[in-house]
């Protein structure tokens, strides 16, 4: 089971790395609600508060970001898990004089100091058994972004959550 979610998700970063943009309009804040809806319904029994900025819109590929965004919020869900009261907040900042969009949770976070290996493949900052995952959906994230013209980087600490921050062209 664990190698077919392997091999499914390494047809993805190939997708993705193969795939070109067709860029139009997208309403972000609505596919990260119709994302998160799935996410939900996969297990309703748990208690997650999700604030998503109104008004989010970038210019993109919508197949390739739903990628990102499913791979951003599964993660937020996921290092959430153990969390009381669970929040993940999308939203948008100004950073460095540019507009950078966020997913940010109150998970187990991780040692900054480990940050230079959360986008490569197969790169783990958590253990399996704890966080089931093949290790490939940031190093797929990253490529989205990349692919798009924009940057994704990360802020965390141990058990204060995290935050994944990206740029892409506005509308």
């Amino acid at each position: 089971q664990r190698m077919g979610q392997l091999i499914d998700d390494l047809l993805k970063l190939a997708r993705v790395t193969r795939t070109d943009i067709n860029p139009e309009p997208i309403d972000l804040t609505a596919l990260v609600h119709e994302v998160a809806g799935e996410i939900r319904s996969r297990e309703p029994q748990r208690q997650v508060a999700l604030d998503v900025m109104p008004e989010l819109r970038v210019c993109g590929d919508q197949p390739l970001l739903r990628v990102a965004i499913e791979n951003l919020l599964s993660n937020a869900w996921k290092f959430t898990g153990r969390r009381e009261r669970a929040e993940i907040a999308v939203g948008r900042t100004e950073q460095g004089g540019s507009t950078a969009y966020f997913v940010r949770d109150n998970g187990v976070g991780f040692d900054m100091d480990h940050a230079g290996n959360l986008f490569g493949a197969f790169q783990r900052l958590h253990d399996m058994q704890t966080f089931p995952g093949t290790g490939v959906g940031l190093a797929t994230v990253q490529r989205v972004i990349h692919k798009h013209g924009g940057r994704i980087w990360a802020q965390a600490a141990p058990e204060q959550g995290a935050a994944f921050y990206f740029t892409l062209p506005s509308v």
